[in-house]
């Protein structure tokens, strides 16, 4: 038996793709192949409360604090207001983290990013019996990555890293921050975009970087095979009496200008001079940003907002949730911070068609005009005339719904997914 430690950012009820790429691999690598996997998370849950004490944390009376899905979780608090240079100077002790010469700048940037656990560091580096065969961490650029780096050091075991790199968005494209990057053993990339991208731009060797996307619960989604879902309509719930066959635009995901969200908001006056008889459905954590843009919009005559947050929800697979894939004609996700996108999968799974945004790794994930289209980042003038070309058209949406959900059910299962991990895991561990 493999005994692997997980190193995520954080960790359900925590809702974002990274987190749930770690729970799902860890919840079917040790049913399905035998793994003994260790997970030491923050108790940080949104991510301000990464770097900031005035964020969202989870508590040990929460009955997810210790146990998800009957894996054991080890959460730490985030360290807040330690100076910088008290924490390099710490770093500087530890003969595992010298070795690694990473420059301070660099981890500097790191340490600024959070979460900084230094309990959790002490408490790994204490064990007697830290006799892991691999380190996976998860996601950049967060402070976990330089924790990962450290313990694999440590024990002289293989340091892997999934980055889940945002190519498109600025903020990722720092030299100092990318450095890191190059420390682990292996990184695994969601798409060749995402790996050709490390490679061209950052140097990083090509046989360093492996490719496997992300995956999906494809029966928790597949339409007409749902059980759950016999006693609920998301229409019937929350549409009104006589507008019961509106159509269903979908957006699921963080309620910010990075996502599309906002964009999308602003896409609605445009949709609704050619077609008013839309619902528009937005699930995931809110913004100020997007609740400011909200309000504007629902002043409009006919517009048809419903909002839910994590709050409203009972986990990934809620009822109302999968009900609005099941119910939706579009999904509508024009993002650039995605390095894959789970939720593209749960629409396809469902039989729906996709639109996304033409840019970072989107283009690799959706076949424009084979499963979905794509539409030009923060422009809400082209997403509403790819929003509306979709709903005037049935043919369309469900030519491009059944592309999509063929492909995810012969390519982007988790069950898929995890059987690559578990073959990559291996050949790691026997070299």
């Amino acid at each position: 038996m493999n005994k692997i430690l997980y190193l995520p950012t954080r960790y359900f009820p925590s809702i974002s793709g990274a987190e749930f790429y770690f729970q799902r691999m860890a919840e079917l690598l040790t049913t399905k192949y035998n793994y003994n996997i260790d997970i030491y998370t923050s108790n940080a849950i949104d991510f301000k409360a990464l770097r900031n004490s005035s964020g969202r944390t989870i508590t040990p009376d929460n009955k997810y604090f210790n146990q998800v899905n009957n894996l054991k979780l080890n959460r730490f608090p985030v360290n807040y207001g330690i100076p910088i240079k008290d924490i390099l100077q710490k770093l500087k002790t530890i003969p595992a983290y010298r070795t690694l010469n990473l420059p301070d700048d660099s981890v500097v940037k790191f340490i600024q990013n959070g979460p900084y656990m230094g309990d959790l560091l002490d408490s790994l580096l204490k064990k007697s019996d830290l006799n892991y065969d691999l380190v996976h961490a998860t996601f950049f650029p967060y402070f976990n990555l330089i924790m990962s780096l450290i313990l694999g050091s440590f024990i002289n075991k293989p340091k892997v890293c999934t980055p889940f790199f945002h190519f498109s968005n600025p903020r990722y494209l720092d030299n100092k921050l990318t450095e890191v990057l190059k420390k682990f053993d292996l990184l695994i990339a969601c798409t060749n975009l995402e790996k050709n991208y490390l490679v061209q731009k950052f140097h990083i060797q090509p046989e360093k970087i492996r490719v496997i996307p992300m995956g999906v619960d494809y029966e928790k989604f597949e339409k007409g095979k749902i059980t759950a879902l016999k006693q609920f309509s998301f229409k019937q719930k929350f549409f009104k009496k006589k507008e019961k066959k509106y159509k269903l635009v979908l957006f699921c995901g963080y309620k910010n200008y990075e996502k599309g969200a906002l964009t999308i908001l602003r896409s609605i006056p445009y949709i609704l001079k050619k077609m008013k008889k839309v619902y528009f459905a937005f699930i995931g954590p809110s913004t100020i940003a997007f609740n400011r843009e909200l309000s504007k919009i629902q002043k409009l005559e006919n517009a048809r907002v419903i909002n839910f947050t994590p709050g409203n929800l009972t986990g990934y697979f809620d009822k109302k949730k999968i009900s609005a894939f099941n119910e939706a004609d579009i999904y509508l996700m024009p993002s650039r911070s995605d390095a894959f996108g789970i939720s593209f999968l749960e629409a396809w799974s469902a039989g729906k068609p996709v639109i996304g945004a033409r840019i970072g790794a989107t283009p690799e994930v959706i076949g424009e005009n084979v499963d979905g289209m794509l539409v030009e980042f923060d422009n809400p003038e082209d997403i509403a005339r790819k929003v509306i070309s979709l709903l005037k058209s049935k043919r369309l949406r469900e030519k491009y719904g059944l592309a999509g959900q063929l492909k995810v059910s012969q390519k982007y299962t988790w069950n898929i997914i995890a059987y690559k991990t578990h073959k990559t895991y291996k050949n790691l561990i026997n070299n």
